[in-house]
């Protein structure tokens, strides 16, 4: 419908688009009736056409149409709301009117007639807009949901575990550095389907007011326990787990899928993961470009030949081919490690947070569109959150917690002490437990009151055995499972007993019937003193045990070893703090400069 102007062809104005909306009493609504033919008009003085700049000056401008102009009445004011005829209602050649209360009168009357008139049309424009919209909307609503739901691509996982509002929510995002798609021949291995090249498990917070994104080194050494593929017949395939290996090689090695890469993250965290999201190089360039770009900052210049950045020091907005160069930069930053390419891609992800919550976008219907259309098309997720609305319910439940309350960090590390030259890193047990715990005890990174709270709120690990007294290790009675994903973790632990605190009535009973991410002790009232004893020498949290209602008798107790394993003689329990010399950003520290 043009709705561009009065003054048109030929001396003839277009018929103004409400008048075109006519009410059809039959039906008891408004229908297009497009018969009509223009009304002649009064000629309107022409307008000499301007001209505007579209970006700057010189050749590029583009010309306007002239503006419409009101018909003016007879004594030189414009008429607003005055249809097609000029509202002169004189005799000819009558000069001006006298101003008595009579014409005054008449002439508010005309002006309220004419508001009237100019509600009408409004009401009338309101009306026929939400009718197309609620006719045409419906079909589009449809359509899009349905081009974005095609879009995404399902991974079935065998693991059911449903956000809850009661409960903290862990996301795992994997990055592959599989080269699909237009313009990625150069990057990731060409005979490779992709490995977990930069993994990070989103963890937010019970209450949704704080989050931390945990970056896991791809070079990192781990176990990789056996997992269940989904093959695409819907029959399930066991990939056998491979001990002392990098992370990376936990998806796309051997078959290896999302659902393994869960698995070995929630063995080396210790927290049971909600959900995974899994994107390549394409997801960088697209959400980046989607965005109108992410600022990032460097503070030296950066001419890498590997990934081919070139950048001056100083803050830079990056989009595109330019935005992957920049998460993949290694070797001019930092030592050249992965360690120092975690920290450029903080950076980005903490700035694209930043964009994405900004009023800029989240106002701008073609941003939202373009992010739409590029987060369902890069995106491979499990199927419990394999269509928009589930996508959409989970994003809108995480949508609370603010921006300076997200932190990013990185697992604490250290060189592998069993290389002559540095390819791997293994764990950094003094700091990275305790920020393991942090997570499974659900404690912010970002305010400091956590600290008393934890103090105040959490049970003192002693307090269970501390309730009776210990008994000789020689009296313990004690069946030992296995229900984490370690090989050897119960009969490792019987060796230990036995052999090393002469625990001789302890057993190996094999695998639990169900893995579990935390290590248990069940015990009766009447074996306290039991209990105390192996929670002493495990070093097993309150947490983990659990005292039944009845008497045991000559029962042994049983003690389940969970994901939280780390190996026999090993404490369980680890203090939840944050290390002191931990490195990490929150989302909303605009002060980070890559060096």
């Amino acid at each position: 419908m043009d709705t561009q102007g009065r003054g048109g062809v030929d001396g003839l104005d277009d018929i103004d688009p409400a008048d075109q909306w006519v009410f059809n009493p039959e039906t008891g609504g408004y229908e297009l009736n497009l018969s009509g033919t223009p009304t002649p008009r009064a000629a309107v003085p022409a307008v000499r056409p301007r001209t505007r700049p579209a970006t700057g000056t010189g050749p590029g401008t583009k010309t306007l149409p002239p503006r419409p102009r009101r018909p003016a009445d007879d004594t030189g004011t414009t008429v607003r709301g005055a249809g097609t005829r000029t509202r002169d209602r004189r005799p000819p050649g009558a000069g001006d009117p006298p101003r008595g209360r009579g014409t005054e009168r008449r002439a508010a009357a005309e002006r309220r007639r004419a508001k009237k008139e100019r509600r009408r049309k409004i009401l009338i424009w309101v009306s026929a807009c939400l009718a197309m919209l609620m006719l045409i909307g419906t079909g589009v609503a449809w359509y899009v949901y349905k081009r974005l739901n095609d879009n995404l691509t399902k991974v079935e996982v065998p693991f059911d575990n449903p956000v809850t509002r009661d409960a903290p929510v862990n996301i795992l995002f994997i990055g592959t550095d599989e080269r699909l798609g237009a313009g990625n021949d150069s990057y990731g291995d060409a005979d490779s389907t992709g490995h977990a090249d930069t993994t990070v498990l989103l963890h937010v917070s019970q209450d949704r007011t704080h989050a931390t994104a945990l970056s896991i080194p791809r070079d990192l050494v781990v176990d990789i326990p056996d997992c269940e593929t989904v093959q695409p017949d819907g029959s399930t395939r066991t990939v056998p787990g491979r001990q002392r290996v990098r992370f990376n090689e936990s998806y796309g090695v051997d078959g290896r899928d999302p659902g393994c890469t869960w698995k070995t993250v929630e063995q080396l965290v210790g927290v049971e993961i909600n959900h995974f999201m899994m994107a390549d190089f394409n997801a960088v360039k697209d959400l980046s470009t989607a965005v109108g770009g992410v600022e990032v900052c460097l503070a030296k210049d950066i001419d890498d030949k590997k990934s081919h950045l070139t950048l001056p020091a100083g803050r830079h907005v990056v989009e595109g081919e330019q935005a992957l160069a920049f998460v993949r930069t290694r070797s001019s930053v930092g030592f050249g490690s992965d360690l120092s390419r975690i920290e450029l891609q903080q950076q980005f992800l903490a700035s694209m947070a930043r964009s994405l919550t900004s009023g800029d976008t989240l106002t701008n219907p073609t941003k939202v569109w373009s992010l739409a259309e590029a987060v369902t098309n890069s995106l491979t997720v499990d199927t419990a959150i394999g269509d928009i609305q589930s996508l959409v319910a989970l994003a809108q439940d995480l949508a609370d917690v603010p921006v300076k309350d997200i932190s990013f960090v990185t697992v604490p590390v250290i060189d592998n002490p069993e290389e002559e030259v540095a390819a791997t890193v293994v764990l950094n047990e003094d700091k990275a437990l305790p920020l393991f715990r942090m997570l499974q005890e659900d404690l912010s990174l970002t305010e400091a009151e956590d600290a008393a709270k934890e103090s105040g709120d959490s049970p003192d690990p002693a307090d269970a055995p501390e309730k009776a007294e210990p008994v000789p290790a020689a009296q313990v009675r004690v069946d030992v499972y296995n229900g984490g994903t370690r090989v050897g973790a119960a009969q490792d632990t019987l060796v230990w007993l036995q052999n090393t605190h002469g625990m001789a009535l302890a057993t190996n009973a094999g695998n639990a019937a169900a893995q579990q991410t935390t290590t248990t002790l069940e015990y009766g009232p009447d074996q306290a003193g039991q209990a105390a004893t192996l929670a002493e020498l495990m070093g097993l949290p309150a947490g983990a045990l659990k005292e039944s209602s009845a008497d045991a008798g000559d029962s042994p107790m049983t003690l389940v070893l969970g994901d939280d394993f780390r190996g026999a003689g090993t404490p369980i329990e680890v203090e939840a703090k944050k290390p002191a010399d931990l490195d990490s950003v929150t989302a909303d520290d605009e002060n980070v400069c890559a060096s």
